[in-house]
């Protein structure tokens, strides 16, 4: 058992480390330190229910349903394109500032939708956590530890993603750090957006 849950969440933090759309907006809204623990736990919510589901077998809808791999890569791509147009508006404007005013604000259902949609419109999170994680966990004798632990690693990340941003909290009280930071998590979507049009 504790061979499989050590693999299982080796495995699901490495998949899960690389910077994407739905790391970089959990990044942004910790920092703001806006609606973190709600934020965090839909993320990790979302991965465990993924990951069960390719544990459990589930990892054959690709092939089942064709079109499916090819509607998510195409709607997650304008969903990513235009959050990155977004992002280059923001940074190309500037003015934002750590202590932002209640006008500023996301939400608490915007800020839902919009990591629900980088979550559930990314082509890479079924790749990684149904078809990955679900057929490599057939490799393992108890399934069960294995899917547990790369469900917990999901939780560890996300939550030390969101509540660690608040460390640099000092370098984001200037404008200028806000900006460069739309900047780059504009390049990242915009390039997610590209390679999955690519795929």
């Amino acid at each position: 058992m504790t061979t499989s849950l050590i693999a299982g969440f080796a495995l699901g933090f490495s998949l899960i480390l690389a910077i994407g759309a739905q790391n970089a907006f959990l990044l942004r809204q910790g920092l703001r330190r806006e609606h973190v623990f709600a934020l965090c736990l839909i993320c990790a919510t979302s991965d465990a229910i993924l990951i069960a589901a390719g544990v459990a077998g589930f990892g054959t809808l690709t092939q089942a349903a064709p079109w499916f791999e090819t509607a998510m890569r195409y709607g997650g791509a304008v969903f990513l394109t235009w959050y990155a147009l977004r992002s280059f508006n923001s940074a190309w404007r500037g003015g934002s500032v750590l202590e932002t005013g209640p006008g500023q604000s996301m939400t608490l259902r915007a800020a839902l939708l919009t990591v629900s949609a980088f979550t559930w419109l990314n082509p890479h999170v079924y790749l990684d956590t149904v078809v990955l994680i679900g057929s490599i966990s057939a490799q393992y004798e108890d399934q069960m530890a294995f899917a547990i632990g790369a469900m917990t690693s999901s939780f560890v990340f996300f939550f030390s993603l969101g509540y660690g941003a608040g460390i640099l909290a000092p370098v984001f009280r200037r404008p200028r750090s806000w900006q460069v930071l739309d900047l780059i998590i504009g390049i990242v979507m915009l390039g997610v957006a590209l390679k999955l049009v690519a795929m």
